[in-house]
């Protein structure tokens, strides 16, 4: 488990971290959402060793990062946003050098470093010069070296940025088997539609603190969700000063608690100028919808957490 409390940490006239707690359970992919300067990576840093936070206690695994570092790190797989790879060694070579940090060796990192290249489809690539890889191999090659040791806490940040369809997929279908094998994994991304594909629960990072804290239906629950009408040509003008937005000038969009009732609304309304509506769409309320509202909202926390 990763279990984070009252972390407060400063950067000169930068507050990063600001009472930021989170927990994240064995079995459960945590997804870490937050504009950029929200604090997720100086979170990652202080998890994982690399940062001493100024107040508050991080645990991995139920040892304290602070008075036990070794235990701690041995338990945590980082895979951080930048490439953190030896570009001049071959891979094999990065992956013994990383399992050594883990105490593995012999044998059993052989069989380690086998298995965890061929999940993240890097076999033929072991004896490659790292900085002769893609991008997207670099990316998967990260990953091995957080995943390699099968530690019982993940923190991936944001691990597919930059990376191809293939590379993200594989990725993903590696971090949704840890979870099943019972990692807490939390994993951060810009890129939301991959929480949903891995059906993460959600934190939302502003200022420093989790803002918000919960299951994707629990959060959702309230947010309006959305009518869009397009038409052939100049929407009705008393329509159109009702919409919540409008595209292209023809497509006309309107933000509701109820989309299929506001939908059948809309469209008895038209009358004889109903034959004008060219596209029609419904639906409910997304991530990117919760995101804008947390991000654009005072500093109330909502949900709750987990247990």
């Amino acid at each position: 488990m990763l279990k984070a409390e009252g972390l407060r940490k400063r950067w000169g006239r930068v507050q990063a971290l600001d009472d930021f707690s989170l927990t994240v359970r064995p079995g459960e992919i945590c997804g870490l959402m937050g504009h950029n300067g929200a604090g997720k990576t100086t979170f990652a840093r202080v998890c994982a060793g690399l940062e001493r936070a100024d107040a508050g206690r991080v645990e991995i695994a139920g040892h304290d990062v602070r008075a036990r570092p070794e235990q701690a790190r041995s338990r945590l797989g980082l895979a951080p946003q930048e490439i953190a790879l030896y570009p001049t060694v071959t891979l094999r070579q990065n992956l013994r050098f990383y399992g050594g940090l883990a105490a593995l060796h012999g044998g059993a990192l052989r069989r380690d470093i086998e298995e965890i290249t061929e999940a993240v489809g890097l076999t033929a690539e072991l004896d490659r010069v790292v900085g002769t890889l893609s991008g997207g191999q670099q990316r998967r090659a990260q990953a091995a070296t957080a995943l390699l040791h099968r530690p019982e806490v993940l923190l991936l940040d944001e691990p597919t940025a930059g990376a191809d369809p293939v590379t993200r997929q594989a990725l993903l279908d590696l971090v949704r088997e840890r979870a099943r094998d019972g990692a807490a994994v939390c994993y951060t991304t810009h890129y939301l539609p991959e929480l949903e594909e891995l059906d993460a629960t959600l934190a939302l990072a502003r200022a420093g603190r989790v803002v918000a804290r919960g299951g994707r239906a629990e959060l959702l629950a309230g947010l309006p969700g959305r009518v869009a009408l397009g038409f052939s040509g100049a929407p009705p003008a008393a329509l159109r000063a009702a919409a919540t937005s409008v595209t292209d000038g023809r497509e006309l969009h309107f933000a509701t608690d109820r989309p299929a009732h506001t939908l059948a609304r809309l469209l008895a309304g038209l009358g004889d100028r109903a034959d004008e509506v060219t596209t029609v769409e419904t639906r409910g309320p997304t991530l990117d919808d919760l995101y804008l509202h947390l991000t654009s909202t005072p500093h109330t926390t909502a949900g709750a957490p987990l247990s």
